[in-house]
């Protein structure tokens, strides 16, 4: 899987490219909110399907050479007894690479992206015409949040694939990021005159469910990145004491 994963890269953006234009066509077809829809209205469809796309191509020139790339000065993940080893020791051992579990991880990153984008697609329409002031409020916030964070998921995931020593404190930052930004859309969308309580209820139950999703990744994956040999010898460059 792994193998067709690294080989499959251009097929996995142009297949991106393709699926989620057609949604955004769709979306556009079928938009609850009459008018016609304006620069404001489709910018942030037209963000969602470029972002992830040009975060991938930037991504890939960035970490060319990720395996490469020094090591942290400072050790954040002090859990367990390491020995450091050599770089082109640690590339030599049999668990270096994004292989074994650590193709679960990269798959669910990437899958990230196509399940925020639905998540995004189904719960804000496109503005049209005049809208009130709770409808726009609560299409910026969450524009910004889709767009963002499947661009950081997307870039993580390239880190991860080429090996960049810093990828697993970036994932960690990225978590935290995350649940930042659900708590930044409740707090600004909530203290918007005029919102309706039915959303209201919805958005709450939206963004509970983002954040329980992140703290379900982190409750999976943080002890693996932390405690994992593969893990250590690849992004780390040490071993078991």
């Amino acid at each position: 899987m792994l193998l067709s994963i690294e080989g499959g890269l251009d097929r996995i953006m142009i297949g991106w490219l393709l699926v989620a234009g057609l949604a955004t066509a769709v979306r556009i077809a079928f938009n609850p909110l009459k008018g016609p829809i304006g620069v404001e209205g489709l910018l942030p469809l037209l963000l969602l399907v470029v972002a992830p796309f040009a975060s991938m191509v930037l991504a890939l020139r960035w970490f060319a050479d990720g395996d490469s790339q020094p090591q942290p000065r400072t050790r954040l993940a002090v859990i367990g007894n390491w020995r450091t080893l050599p770089t082109e020791q640690a590339k030599r051992h049999h668990l270096y690479g994004a292989g074994g579990i650590m193709v679960s991880l990269l798959v669910g990153m990437l899958l990230n992206v196509p399940v925020r984008a639905l998540e995004y697609w189904a719960a804000i329409p496109p503005i049209a015409g005049q809208v009130p002031q709770w409808l726009t409020v609560l299409h910026t916030m969450m524009t910004l949040d889709v767009v963002l964070l499947t661009s950081l998921y997307t870039i993580a995931f390239v880190a991860a694939l080429r090996r960049v020593p810093l990828f697993p404190r970036l994932l960690v930052a990225i978590w935290l990021l995350d649940i930042a930004m659900q708590l930044m859309i409740a707090q600004a969308v909530t203290g918007t005159p005029g919102l309706p309580s039915q959303v209201g209820v919805a958005l709450h139950a939206l963004l509970d469910g983002n954040i329980k999703k992140v703290m379900i990744s982190v409750g999976l994956w943080l002890p693996y990145l932390l405690l994992s040999r593969r893990v250590n010898v690849t992004y780390r460059s040490r071993v078991s004491a």
